[in-house]
This record gives structure tokens, C-alpha cells and sequence, in this order.
């Protein structure tokens, strides 16, 4: 027990600093590695992305107890969650948000009756295109607009999806790489809660691809 006061009290300012970096990681702002694709184009395989913690809700440190409500995540906001249903860390776009209907017919999306607008987009630098044909658009419905990957062949019939009506203190999320994201269209609704943040930009892009070498461009691109 000495051995363990004495090693305290050496170190009680390191102790105190990374409680404070912990405390400040778990209730206002992270940063997380994103090791899938299901959000591509937006988010690359690499990319370590800035959290903003505290964009909906101000929480007890170290827990999903939230102690001042802020604000709700609207349509188009990328969103971190802790998914009880898929068992791990989540990162996906919010679509529907309580009472909103949603579909999805030949990939082309419908909130609340209204079909989302599509113009066609030019994307360089994802790898994945070397082994699976893909198509690009920008998606724009409701005063959203985002990048979308398409595959020529998707693996299931997630091209069509719904129609389904949000339930309140639930949201509908989908990933921006289309037909290769698991999301609402397998795992439901995701409960208000398990929504722990916002993400805002890359802060760091290493490309698994090339040695984790960083890639040119990437740092600090905001995210949309």
C-alpha cells in the first residue's frame, strides 16, 4: 500500500491530467478511427474523425446519462452512436428523424412523399472502386445535400427500403455508401440515446492502402 501512495503522489499531476483528458474525451469532445467504408464517400477507410460531444446533449462524464438537453439531430447530420443492436461504435447519416416517412425505391429517396434530388458526381482516390463498379451522386432533399456511393451490383435488395414511419425518440440512419452499409434497413431504428455526438471534420487521414501513409487534402476537411 505505501508502494502504491508513494507512486500516487509522484505522479499525481500525470493522474490528474489524464483524468481530466479522459472526463473531457467522454463529455465534450473525441476524436474515433473509422475502419469501414459504409460511410464513403464522405468519410474514408482512415479517416479519424472530431466528435463534438456535447452538439445534443451536455452528459455525465463516462456514461450516456444525459443532464442538459441541447438539441436533436437533424436530417443530414452524421451522427456517433453506441448501437446496442449492432453490438459496436456506429457512424452514419441521419435520414428520418420522429414522424418523418421514409422509402427508398431503385436507390432514390422519399421523405415525408417527397422524392430527394440527384446530380451526377465525380469521386477520385476510393479504392474500392478498383474491385467494385460504383456510381456517385450528390443527394439533396429537404435543404440537405451530401455525396452518396452507389454500387453497380449490390449484394441484397437494399435499393428498395420502406416505405416506414420514424417513431418518436427513434431515429432512421443510412450510410452514404449505400449498398454497403449496414444500418437502419437491418438493424431498425436507433434509439435517441445511443446517439452520443456529432461528427464535425477529419482530423487525421491515413490510407490503410499505401502503409498508412497520410493522405494529401484530407486533414481538417470539413464533414458534410
Amino acid at each position: 500500500m505505501r508502494s502504491i501512495a508513494r507512486f500516487l503522489a509522484r505522479n499525481k499531476g500525470f493522474i490528474a491530467f489524464m483524468f481530466c483528458m479522459l472526463v473531457f474525451r467522454s463529455a465534450v469532445a473525441d476524436w474515433n478511427v473509422v475502419p469501414t467504408g459504409s460511410m464513403q464517400p464522405t468519410i474514408r477507410i482512415g479517416d479519424r474523425i472530431v466528435v463534438d460531444k456535447a452538439a445534443y446533449d451536455v452528459r455525465v462524464p463516462l456514461t450516456h446519462l444525459s443532464l442538459m438537453h441541447l438539441a436533436d439531430p437533424k436530417r443530414g447530420d452524421i451522427v456517433v452512436l453506441d448501437s446496442k443492436a449492432a453490438g459496436e461504435k456506429l457512424v452514419k447519416r441521419v435520414i428520418g428523424v420522429p414522424g418523418d416517412l421514409v422509402a427508398l425505391r431503385g436507390n432514390r429517396l422519399y421523405v415525408n412523399g417527397q422524392a430527394a434530388r440527384y446530380s451526377a458526381a465525380m469521386v477520385n482516390g476510393i479504392r474500392d472502386d478498383a474491385v467494385e463498379s460504383a456510381s456517385y451522386a450528390v443527394e439533396s432533399y429537404d435543404g440537405v445535400r451530401h455525396l452518396i456511393r452507389m454500387s453497380a451490383l449490390p449484394p441484397d435488395g437494399s435499393h428498395d427500403f420502406g416505405p416506414v414511419t420514424v417513431p418518436a425518440g427513434k431515429y432512421l440512419l443510412l450510410g452514404d455508401n449505400r449498398d454497403n452499409s449496414a444500418d437502419s434497413r437491418y438493424f431498425g431504428f436507433f434509439p435517441r440515446g445511443e446517439i452520443t455526438g456529432r461528427a464535425t471534420r477529419v482530423a487525421v487521414s491515413l490510407d490503410p492502402g499505401d502503409h498508412y501513409l497520410p493522405r494529401a487534402g484530407r486533414f481538417g476537411v470539413q464533414l458534410e
